[in-house]
């Protein structure tokens, strides 16, 4: 018995382990075509149509100046272009750095929400600068974004040239990657997110996930859907889904870039992964019932890809692992082989080969350092992953038992240093 429950856990981490190269391979194809179009949808020189950009603020004054000044900074018609700043219920000086600037620039706009409505969480605060805005594009950044100068005009121009797009995604960067080793783990695990998951589904099932920042989304289609749902932690993920069940597709366009703040410490980095984590087991647990009554049947490979990544992979590394452990202290009578340890070592150089092709796609990435710290990264960050999860699934079990309220966790941010390399570049110049 022991036997057969090690075997199916490792088939089930080779399925996904190969799952991940066929997606690194699409998302290489990917990077190698996405920027072919761009010439010609330029020379149609469409209208560019207004824009609101809505920027959710709960205690930012660490970022949000910076965040405002790379917003004023965009390269789009200003007369066309509309900054909101969702001050929601902050204690902080985040209200009035935002007035300052609102007070400068008529573009630049501020939306205080006030309690009972106030200050639980993004998609709340979503909502109500959604009522205040009036482009015909609605772009999400969170507030510790500085997006690239022509960003929101890659979001937009893509989305005027794929009618059947109802979303356009960009690429976010760590701005704070070089701080120390957690941050170093974060941006290898943000590039490999990049194009393994958003382009690599996109490239082979059209299939993308709406993060939570750096996106373009048609007015007519939120308010076809009745904006955000406010209960759920992952927000970005549930929208996707309902994205697609209106019969729309999303883009990935990674020629749209944000660089974002990541956590600088293990306590931080938790609260907001496990955030994540529930979030995306909410989103499964609310549409898998569904699931073979979606409209649109490329998502169904969305959500099995989430059952697989927060279910069933997490429980056969971590069944495999207790039986093997468990196994030296007590005879399972579980037969480990020579085949068992050669898959195992062929796995963790699958890992390693998957990671470092999405490294080599930004080319300032793929280097001795990184490499090293991936060798590192699987026996460490990555199994902390495994306990988390496993929490995260805990505390949702727990609320749907108990009828309990969901409770957001607004991510700490970090004081920023002025001479961060990517700001002086883009920001800056």
């Amino acid at each position: 018995m022991a036997n057969t429950v090690f075997y199916i856990s490792l088939s089930v981490i080779w399925i996904m382990l190969l799952y991940h190269m066929f997606l690194m391979q699409g998302g290489y194809f990917h990077f190698l075509r996405f920027t072919r179009p761009i010439p010609e949808w330029e020379r149609t020189k469409q209208p560019l149509p207004r824009v609101s950009v809505l920027i959710p603020a709960h205690n930012e004054e660490v970022v949000i100046e910076r965040t405002i000044k790379s917003m004023i900074r965009l390269d789009y018609p200003k007369d066309k272009l509309e900054i909101i700043v969702i001050n929601d219920n902050s204690k902080d000086r985040t209200g009035e750095i935002a007035d300052g600037y609102a007070s400068k620039y008529p573009f630049v706009k501020v939306v205080h929400t006030k309690p009972p409505h106030a200050g639980k969480g993004k998609s709340g605060a979503l909502n109500q600068g959604f009522q205040h805005s009036t482009g015909d594009v609605i772009v999400v950044y969170d507030a510790d974004n500085t997006p690239e100068r022509k960003a929101v005009y890659y979001l937009v121009l893509a989305l005027l040239n794929d009618p059947e797009a109802g979303v356009v995604v960009g690429k976010f960067r760590v701005i704070n990657a070089a701080k120390n080793l957690l941050t170093r783990f974060i941006n290898i695990e943000t590039i490999c997110f990049q194009w393994m998951a958003q382009a690599g589904r996109f490239h082979w099932f059209r299939v993308t996930t709406i993060p939570g920042t750096n996106f373009a989304i048609r007015r007519h289609l939120i308010e076809e859907l009745g904006g955000w749902d406010e209960k759920a932690l992952a927000e970005d993920t549930e929208l996707t889904i309902r994205v697609y069940n209106k019969g729309y597709n999303i883009r990935f366009f990674p020629a749209a870039i944000t660089w974002e703040q990541e956590p600088e410490n293990w306590k931080v980095w938790w609260k907001q992964r496990t955030r994540w984590a529930r979030g995306n087991q909410y989103v499964v647990l609310k549409f898998m019932g569904r699931l073979f009554t979606l409209r649109k049947k490329s998502i169904m490979f969305d959500l099995i890809y989430f059952f697989f990544t927060y279910f069933l992979f997490f429980m056969g590394v971590i069944v495999s692992d207790i039986l093997f452990i468990v196994n030296l202290f007590v005879d399972l009578q579980l037969n480990v082989g020579i085949v068992s340890v050669i898959l195992w070592v062929l796995a963790y150089f699958l890992y390693v080969t998957e990671v470092m092709i999405a490294l080599s796609i930004e080319r300032t990435e793929l280097n001795m350092k990184n490499f090293l710290i991936v060798l590192f990264m699987y026996f460490t960050y990555s199994q902390l992953w495994i306990a988390l999860v496993i929490y995260a699934l805990f505390l949702e079990i727990k609320r749907v038992l108990f009828g309990q309220e969901v409770k957001w966790y607004k991510t700490e941010r970090f004081e920023v240093k002025k001479k961060i390399k990517q700001e002086r570049i883009e920001v800056e110049k």
